[in-house]
């Protein structure tokens, strides 16, 4: 028991550091000990385990005055792979703010901001994707785009079609709360990949992965031929690739 409180007390610690990085960074290994009432030992070793875990990154203090010999200070601050520990706080805003809206506005002023959200985060890369033929190929060059916005998406070529999954999704913790965004995304791949797609998975109903089954029948003709050149910076994966 004593090991499980210590493991409990340890975390905290380290969450404390952490949040005096992401508050106050860049700041002194001393400055947090003072300001968190610790030891120098015991912050050196959060920060070290911060570092080792990418999650912190430090730089050099300027000279601004005459210092001994010895390595300048060191300043310490949150890599972005840290800061991301904290983003439900920022989705707990997020969540607030919907539900004003909601209470201002009522539901359909929901599902018109999903709408908006979605239709800017794919519109970015419309162009990629609809330039290929086939829902499959769509598929795989939307697995790219989505990446892209960090949410880690993989396509596969699963039986008569593709399953489009999203390992990560950064809004999970809100669309938990408002399915409409959810009910948008799948709306606007459908249009995006020109066939009905089945959602048959979300990390915000609690499923480890957002998977969405994409059929293999052919985009329309008169859809592909109004659509706009494929450019360069998403090259279009192969299976394989695609597998990996």
């Amino acid at each position: 028991m004593d090991v499980v409180k210590n493991v409990g007390a340890d975390r905290r610690t380290r969450e404390s550091v952490a949040r005096m990085l992401l508050e106050h960074g860049p700041v002194t290994a001393a400055q947090v000990a003072e300001s968190l009432g610790l030891s120098p030992a015991a912050v050196r070793r959060h920060l070290d385990a911060l570092l080792a875990d990418g999650q912190a990154t430090y730089r050099s203090a300027p000279r601004r005055w005459p210092r001994g010999r010895g390595r300048p200070a060191k300043l310490f601050l949150l890599t972005t792979a840290g800061r991301a520990q904290f983003e439900h706080t920022y989705d707990d805003l997020a969540v607030a703010a919907l539900r004003f809206l909601s209470e201002r506005d009522g539901e359909e002023a929901i599902r018109s901001f999903a709408e908006r959200r979605v239709t800017d985060l794919v519109g970015r890369h419309r162009a990629a994707v609809v330039a290929a033929t086939d829902p499959v190929a769509r598929a795989q060059l939307l697995a790219v785009a989505l990446s892209a916005e960090g949410y880690a998406a993989s396509a596969e070529h699963v039986g008569s079609g593709a399953q489009l999954c999203q390992h990560h999704c950064p809004v999970s913790h809100v669309a938990a709360e408002f399915p409409q965004l959810c009910e948008a995304e799948t709306a606007a791949f459908a249009d995006l990949l020109g066939v009905h797609v089945q959602r048959l998975a979300t990390i915000a109903r609690g499923d480890v992965v957002c998977t969405t089954h994409v059929p293999e029948n052919r985009v329309a003709q008169g859809a592909r031929t109004a659509l706009p050149l494929f450019p360069p910076q998403i090259p279009p994966l192969n299976r394989t690739e695609a597998s990996e």
